[in-house]
């Protein structure tokens, strides 16, 4: 397990949603392939929608960006 994924648990585990989208939005950035990008991002816009986080409107634009929402 990477220090990324560790911390994403540990996230989890303490529901830390701030830092779970942090956390997602870094794993989007380093993800290999479109799906796994698509994927991290969509669960940091879930996080920051749930939490009403600034970043919200940021991960809608990546979002559209890349095509995984009209």
């Amino acid at each position: 397990m990477n220090d990324l994924e560790a911390h994403l648990l540990a996230a989890h585990s303490e529901g830390e949603k701030h830092a779970l989208i942090t956390l997602y939005e870094e794993a989007a950035t380093a993800a290999k392939t479109p799906e796994a990008e698509g994927f991290f991002l969509t669960q940091a816009y879930v996080y920051a929608l749930e939490t009403g986080h600034p970043k919200s409107a940021d991960l809608h634009r990546r979002l559209k960006t890349t095509g995984r929402e009209a």
